[in-house]
């Protein structure tokens, strides 16, 4: 198991059924985030009432939910802050991550009855600031923005367009665009972002696990691909792949956006200002979404991003754990 995630406790199975004999009823409610409309975007289960779970329980609770993340909601440490989360996948703990960070602040603002306002949110990486707007009482869909956390960087790796391109089913060709180049970046979690030639080429990734592992070592873990949106009005069109994450595909990875912004800086000429990038996400999986990316240049460098998007309540209900 790779030490670039948090792996959750390892209790057996056996265990965590005994302790669920005693068991309280726990809400969560899921969500479809970065779509305004229901069956797109990203699913996300939150788990409203989590005080008491430990670690192993969590990671139990979000294999059973089966979604690409599951987020548990637990009273703040700093009492000026709305809540604390912790974030997982089915295979580890999250330090960060976009789609549950949007989510999470749209959920919170419906329960709390606000229709905008601005709140922080404490995730294992830190504190992290949101902006929200809903559509009043009674609503179930809204709007988030928060800033991203940590300063998007590269970190330092070799990887050759050859060893992507074996890795996704692709020729050599058809990896990279201008100046972009695959690069490993991160704004809290790592990812190797894959500049594709086109959104033909885009469509006929087909992810083959074991050249993964092969050509790409850990760096496999998460592939993010992009290439510009030819087609439509987004800027950019994306695909991520996580096997080391237990992720197949994702719909919509805010935390690869978050990180995108070194990508960018690293390929592109961006003057100072503020810029917005629109990134699609999800076609191929019959599950539109639409990120939206700002961030902000002063004096050659990146001084702050924010990641936005919507989100709507698909279902609620009670866990007996």
């Amino acid at each position: 198991m790779s030490n670039r995630f948090r792996p959750a406790g390892a209790e057996t199975t056996e265990t965590f059924q005994n302790k669920a004999k005693d068991a309280m009823p726990r809400r969560y409610v899921t969500l479809d985030v970065f779509t305004s409309r229901p069956l797109g975007g990203n699913p996300l289960a939150v788990v409203l009432d989590a005080a008491g779970l430990d670690d192993a329980a969590m990671q139990h609770i979000t294999r059973e939910f089966n979604l690409s993340e599951t987020v548990f909601v637990f009273p703040p440490r700093d009492p000026s802050r709305q809540a604390r989360i912790r974030i997982f996948t089915t295979a580890h703990e999250l330090p960060f991550a976009g789609h549950p960070t949007v989510g999470s602040a749209v959920l919170l603002a419906l329960e709390n009855k606000l229709a905008k306002g601005q709140f922080q949110i404490e995730e294992q990486i830190g504190p992290v600031r949101c902006e929200v707007t809903t559509e009043g009482p009674g609503s179930r869909r809204g709007a988030a923005t928060f800033v991203v956390p940590r300063k998007a960087t590269l970190e330092e790796a070799d990887i050759s367009r050859k060893a992507c391109a074996d890795a996704l089913n692709l020729a050599v060709s058809d990896i990279g665009f201008d100046a972009h180049r695959p690069v490993v970046a991160s704004a809290g979690v790592p990812f190797l972002f894959v500049p594709v030639a086109n959104l033909t080429a885009l469509a006929r990734a087909r992810p083959d696990e074991a050249a993964f592992i092969r050509s790409l070592g850990s760096y496999g873990e998460a592939l993010y691909l992009y290439t510009p949106d030819e087609e439509g009005d987004a800027d950019f069109r994306t695909r991520m792949f996580s096997p080391g994450l237990g992720i197949e595909e994702d719909p919509a990875t805010g935390a690869a956006a978050a990180a995108f912004t070194a990508v960018l800086m690293d390929a592109e000429a961006r003057v100072d200002g503020h810029h917005k990038v629109r990134i699609d996400q999800g076609f191929e999986m019959g599950r539109p979404s639409r990120i939206n990316l700002g961030f902000t240049v002063k004096g050659g460098d990146v001084v702050e991003a924010t990641i936005g998007g919507s989100a709507v309540v698909i279902a609620e209900g009670v866990l007996h754990l």
